[in-house]
């Protein structure tokens, strides 16, 4: 595992962000574990958060790209983070770029988007926190799409979430089970990519028969009924 990867991991923790337990997800799903990147909240922690997401990017997608799209709401203080962290660790310039839930009508910025404009040419990555049943993008593509002429105008390289969670989608292109993650590849042809997956989280912070290791053999049972049940 790249060392990014473990540093995040512990990064995650130690800011409360990634937590275990009994939670019930938007999908209705009742989950052992949670990822609520919105607890990120200090200005360390988003400078943080900036550079891990940097680094994906980085080693996911390379710097063929100009704009970081994140969509409202917290899509909208993670392109902030990553494109300072971007410009400090690869000194590439990345226009970030967010959508309002409403369309401002007033004003010299007035419009749909925060940040930059989407203009002819532009290749765009699109930065989330995590998905879980893959269809919150369904309403991101409208909204990237809509700034240009035609769709062929532009290029979406792919997008990155922190966390792959490894569960089923809610619903999957070919009706095959397959990862949020997967089936929005499946759907819209741009890969999709996480810094870490569920699955090395556990390798990381799972010790068997010790009790304080952040993942107990209780939780572990847990998370593995979870995904006997949604896991793909």
């Amino acid at each position: 595992m790249d060392q990014y990867k473990k540093d995040f991991i512990d990064f995650m923790v130690e800011s409360k962000v990634l937590k275990f337990g009994s939670f019930t997800l938007k999908s209705g799903r009742h989950s052992p574990f949670f990822m609520n990147a919105g607890a990120y909240v200090t200005g360390s922690q988003l400078l943080r958060l900036g550079e891990f997401y940097a680094q994906a990017i980085h080693a996911h997608f390379g710097d063929d790209f100009d704009v970081l799209f994140g969509p409202a709401y917290k899509g909208i203080p993670l392109s902030v983070a990553t494109v300072i962290a971007y410009s400090r660790l690869y000194n590439k310039e990345i226009r970030y770029c967010s959508n309002r839930k409403e369309a401002k009508d007033h004003g010299a910025d007035k419009g749909l988007l925060l940040g930059s404009d989407i203009k002819k040419g532009d290749r765009i990555v699109i930065i989330e926190d995590v998905t879980t049943s893959g269809k919150s993008i369904d309403e991101t593509i409208p909204v990237i799409y809509s700034q240009v002429q035609d769709e062929s105008d532009i290029t979406i390289v792919g997008e990155i979430v922190s966390l792959n969670r490894m569960e089923k989608a809610l619903e999957s292109p070919d009706g095959k089970s397959m990862s949020a993650l997967d089936s929005i590849t499946a759907r819209y042809g741009f890969p999709a990519r996480a810094i870490v997956s569920m699955q090395e989280v556990i390798d990381s912070l799972y010790v068997p028969g010790k009790s304080d290791a952040v993942i107990t053999d209780e939780i572990k049972k847990e998370i593995d009924a979870y995904y006997s049940e949604w896991g793909v």
